[in-house]
């Protein structure tokens, strides 16, 4: 049956940039938000625009298929927004095509409009294209190719009743694996205010007192701890060492996915500092997950690690406690996670050192989030 109107969301994506790449495209009634149709595909190596055009010609195409008159088409690249309004110049000669063919299904409409939106309004399509790259990256079959598109989505925006229950429902009878997050004590670069990445900065006197009071305030909510995992930066091990001697003295054991974001050439320096010499990348940084700092690392990358770190935590300790020494990015990427949260979530969330945060992860995929930045341990440091 044909829809007069629809609404296109899409979105395209690589790991490497070109990388294995893919995209994903969500068509939706623009007055009750059904889902009408979903497009997603692996495709090869790819850049993120050329991902980017594929999954806006996947959404334009299945609109077409639908009988749709009116489209509006919304999506986060900001690129591909502007060159299809004809604002900007399409100058890389890979994507003339591609900006040709969605121009050709624009033609087969009575009216399209194109819309930028933030990324955390693009979620389903966003999550699409994400395990259509890592499908890309993997070689999976494709019936795993379906499971995997279908728990993207669903972790992505939290519309599976069945696996994810409203928090005022009761949970399931399974018990938890509880992730007791700590950010490391404090250090100079955490007084000044730098940027502190990669560089294995120690802790202060007053860090080290942090950690302490931490370590008691650690044993007094968890009476039995079955791991202390940590950053492998002395920041963190020294944080978390703290914390083992109060719990029990489990061994502290590192683990890589856990550091801090690399911040590149921004190492070391203020935010004004950065915001004078570096501008526009700052901007361009701010403005997307996926910039990463000028010879440093992006957000969806950190993203995608520390969701390793956390699924390898549920897997090895179901049902108990453990305590994770970390960093701010880490920290904040795996509570805006738990907490379906959009990117802006990162850049409004202040972390203090030695803030402690607690969540809960159930056996069936449900996430309770119990504290964030606690700090109470603290008032006397």
């Amino acid at each position: 049956m044909a829809v007069r109107a629809v609404v296109i969301e899409a979105d395209g994506g690589s790991r490497g940039n070109p990388g294995p790449a893919g995209y994903g495209a969500v068509v939706r009634d623009p007055e009750t938000g059904e889902v009408l149709a979903e497009r997603s595909e692996s495709i090869g190596t790819a850049t993120n625009n050329v991902a980017e055009y594929r999954g806006l010609i996947a959404g334009l195409e299945a609109a077409a298929e639908l009988g749709a008159a009116e489209v509006e088409a919304r999506m986060d690249s900001k690129l591909v927004v502007e060159q299809m309004c004809g604002r900007w110049q399409i100058k890389h000669p890979g994507l003339r095509p591609l900006a040709a063919q969605a121009a050709g299904l624009v033609g087969r409409f009575t009216a399209v409009r194109f819309t930028w939106v933030p990324r955390d309004r693009n979620r389903h399509a966003d999550a699409l294209a994400n395990a259509a790259m890592d499908a890309a990256a993997s070689g999976v079959a494709p019936e795993a190719k379906a499971e995997a598109r279908e728990a993207a989505v669903v972790r992505a925006t939290g519309t599976d009743p069945a696996t994810t229950p409203a928090s005022w429902e009761p949970r399931p009878t399974e018990e938890a694996t509880r992730l007791i997050l700590v950010r490391h004590g404090e250090t100079e670069r955490t007084v000044q205010k730098h940027y502190s990445g990669r560089g294995d900065v120690p802790l202060t006197e007053r860090g080290r007192a942090q950690a302490r009071a931490t370590a008691a305030r650690v044993a007094a909510l968890a009476p039995s701890v079955a791991a202390v995992v940590s950053s492998p930066l002395s920041r963190c091990t020294a944080t978390a060492e703290a914390i083992a001697a109060q719990v029990g003295n489990p061994p502290v054991r590192t683990d890589d996915d856990l550091i801090e974001c690399d911040f590149g050439v921004w190492e070391g320096h203020t935010f004004a500092e950065v915001r004078e010499r570096w501008a526009a990348e700052l901007d361009a940084w701010l403005a997307s997950t996926r910039v990463a700092p000028p010879k440093g690392e992006s957000f969806v990358t950190v993203a995608e690690r520390t969701g390793r770190a956390v699924d390898r935590l549920r897997s090895a300790y179901p049902g108990e406690t453990v305590v994770v020494v970390s960093h701010v990015s880490p920290i904040k990427l795996v509570l805006r996670d738990a907490l379906a949260a959009g990117d802006a979530f990162l850049h409004r969330l202040y972390l203090d050192t030695a803030g402690i945060s607690v969540l809960d992860l159930y056996p069936d995929g449900g996430v309770a989030v119990r504290s964030v930045n606690d700090t109470s341990h603290l008032t006397d440091v």
